[in-house]
């Protein structure tokens, strides 16, 4: 029973934690997106897994920089390119 304890004493230590998750790199910062402009739209370059090498945009939000890694949780969705009107 002392396992058990120690074990899930050890399960609830603060850290962070990733679940296959994907290493990109911003590449360039498009512009602002979102009702107020809360989002920023930036091109990826994505560093490992299936998709390797491959250039995707993605909305973020917070601050981010040409060169500041992010790390997705998927590498299939692409964002909406800025500027282009949905059809009615």
């Amino acid at each position: 029973m002392a396992q058990n304890k120690q074990e899930q004493d050890a399960a609830k230590k603060p850290g962070v934690y990733f679940e296959d998750a994907v290493p990109a790199r911003v590449e360039e910062i498009v512009g602002r997106t979102g009702m107020r402009g809360e989002a920023t739209q930036v091109r990826v370059k994505i560093l490992a897994g299936r998709d390797a090498n491959k250039i995707i945009r993605r909305n973020t939000k917070g601050p981010v920089n040409v060169g500041d890694m992010l790390m997705l949780r998927d590498t299939e969705i692409e964002a909406r390119p800025l500027g282009q009107k949905r059809k009615r």
